[in-house]
């Protein structure tokens, strides 16, 4: 829709031109709002695709599409795991937001997508015009791999890069606003520059979010474990009340710590600081102590401080091991060995203050799996977390957040939160359809929230949780509340591996295979499929137990039962909360 304009031999004064000129400027811009709904369906659609695994890439992706909307494009914006290889073609226009999962892996729900884009029935993508945005960790080898992979493989089928990929790492904010103030104009180019104000979308976006946290308040810090028992795990409810915040059972909470001060003074000391120096940092002044306590990672070394300190340290044996490429022989070397252990190796290795923090990450949130449910808790947010705390190299090592919140937090701390939703992760829509439930230790975290959303909805579906840890004596975390959701009836079924209480281990995927018959029924059913807990060893062995289920209790063959997998995973019936 074009303005109005007038025409320069126009038999008008100057006085009168202007008058005119900011008349018909209104009455553009109030044709604009007023039809924007149907000239919106008229505009190039920019489909947005997005592979993720806790939730940052699907909320770029929904940033990205109200960016598109205010150029005068209609977005589309899907999980990966909702399209066909067969629909790329059809996508002119084109954005993939990914993150990497653990080494180098796609996210879960890009996983089929990424096969069919490999396979040899993979379409020519000629007229399909792209950019890619990565997210990653530098602390990983593989960093942004998931990304590069998309960037390379659209590529080499044909399609046209409009703008290089970026990598992001987990200070992934300015560098994707970077992105979509370039990507977006580009995506735009050509097409009818209609404007289309979708106040409902604004409206509903919480002023508490990543940049802004809510400063929460810690009511309930109690241990859930025995006091023999061999972890220390601990149940924390945070109040949201007065923030305007929601959230529903399967999303994440993010906490932003601050880290041991006697790590600090420590690290400090190791340094050759005094701590009572002022530093610039982020252009103000700052002490040390202060910075190193509320703005950096100084727990895990990265990759550009352990090349720093081999090379001021001469040690033949470190810079050795770095120039070989062995990464996992590094990744062996530094497993369990913090920054302070480092520098504590090579004591005559020392920084000045500017030197050391210029080697160092931004801290960053850690995310929670919620424990309950927001409807029958609508002010307040349960967790469920296991403190880290181990010795090796001679000292105590404490995991950042965990003992942040179990040590460091009081009633009067303010917690700075904020949520993360995860929409695939959600109790089933159907009240009536069954739900199984596979969480050992922490991972029964989202499936407490889940039961809780179950009994409030008054839903009938069939409850099954499969859950266990090491002894039942000291490690059945809520067991009073389990075992009263099954004497309720809540609860359907329970199963429990205690895995050191008898000679021969036992695990959650053992007793999935001990009641395989039933399982596959519930399957059958329409049931849901769902695991939270340990990525590189449960999931993978969970997954492993659910192929052979499915081929030893539907009888099917290797290729069948991973085309039902497949099929559970793209109707969302087969959905992970693995770390």
């Amino acid at each position: 829709m074009k303005a109005p304009f007038i025409p320069q031999n126009a038999p008008y004064s100057d006085t009168q031109r202007a008058w005119l000129g900011g008349f018909f400027a209104g009455m553009h811009s109030h044709m604009l709002h007023s039809a924007g709904s149907v000239n919106q369906a008229d505009a190039r659609i920019l489909h947005i695709l997005y592979g993720t695994q806790t939730g940052n890439a699907e909320s770029l992706a929904n940033d990205a599409a109200n960016a598109a909307k205010k150029h005068g494009l209609q977005a589309v914006v899907k999980s990966m795991d909702e399209v066909e290889i067969g629909q790329l073609p059809q996508m002119q226009y084109l954005l993939i937001i990914t993150s990497t999962y653990g080494e180098g892996a796609m996210p879960d729900n890009a996983e089929m997508l990424w096969e069919a884009a490999n396979s040899e029935a993979a379409p020519n993508l000629d007229k399909v015009n792209y950019s890619v945005l990565a997210l990653g960790d530098t602390s990983y080898d593989l960093f942004c791999q998931a990304g590069i992979d998309w960037d390379n493989k659209l590529a080499a089928l044909g399609a046209k890069r409009l703008l290089d990929r970026v990598d992001c790492d987990v200070d992934f904010e300015s560098p994707a606003e970077k992105w979509l103030s370039e990507v977006i104009p580009l995506m735009a180019e050509g097409a009818s520059t209609v404007a289309v104000i979708d106040t409902e979308a604004q409206g509903s976006k919480s002023t508490y979010n990543r940049k802004n946290p809510f400063p929460a308040k810690l009511r309930v810090n109690r241990i859930v474990t025995a006091l023999d028992s061999s972890k220390e795990t601990r149940h924390y409810e945070i109040s949201i009340t007065g923030s305007g915040l929601s959230y529903e059972a399967g999303d994440a909470l993010c906490v932003i710590p601050t880290n041991c001060p006697d790590l600090v003074a420590q690290i400090i000391t190791a340094i050759g600081c005094t701590g009572a120096e002022d530093e610039p940092v982020n252009g103000e002044l700052m002490k040390l102590s202060d910075a190193l306590r509320t703005h950096f990672e100084i727990k895990l070394p990265g990759k550009e401080l352990v090349e720093e300190i081999a090379s001021r340290s001469g040690d033949q044996a470190l810079n050795a091991l770095l120039l070989s490429g062995d990464k996992e022989k590094l990744s062996d070397y530094l497993w369990g060995r913090d920054i302070l252990d480092l520098l504590l190796q090579f004591p005559g290795v020392e920084f000045s203050a500017a030197e050391f923090l210029r080697l160092l990450k931004p801290l960053q949130h850690r995310a929670y799996s919620i424990s309950s449910s927001g409807k029958k808790h609508p002010d307040s947010v349960h967790l469920t977390v296991a403190s880290v705390r181990y010795d090796a190299h001679g000292r105590q090592h404490k995991g950042v957040c965990s003992t942040y919140l179990a040590d460091l937090v009081d009633e009067e701390t303010d917690v700075r939160i904020f949520f993360t939703p995860n929409n695939n992760f959600r109790v089933p829509a159907d009240d009536e359809l069954p739900m199984i439930m596979v969480g050992p230790g922490t991972g029964i975290a989202p499936f407490r929230a889940f039961l809780q959303e179950r009994e409030f909805r008054k839903a009938p579906g069939k409850n099954w949780l499969f859950f266990g840890d090491r002894n039942a004596s000291t490690d059945f975390i809520y067991r009073d509340e389990i075992e009263a959701m099954q004497a309720s009836g809540l609860l359907t079924k329970l199963d429990l591996a205690f895995s050191r209480d008898q000679a021969e281990k036992i695990y959650v995927q053992d007793r999935m295979k001990e009641h395989g018959a039933e399982l596959y029924a519930w399957l059958e059913q329409g049931g849901y499929f769902f695991v939270c807990g340990d990525a590189y060893r449960m999931a993978k062995d969970v997954d492993q137990a659910l192929h052979d289920v499915i081929r030893e209790h539907g009888k099917k063959s290797l290729v069948e039962a991973v085309e039902y997998v497949n099929q559970l995973k793209k109707d969302k019936r087969y959905v992970r909360d693995v770390y």
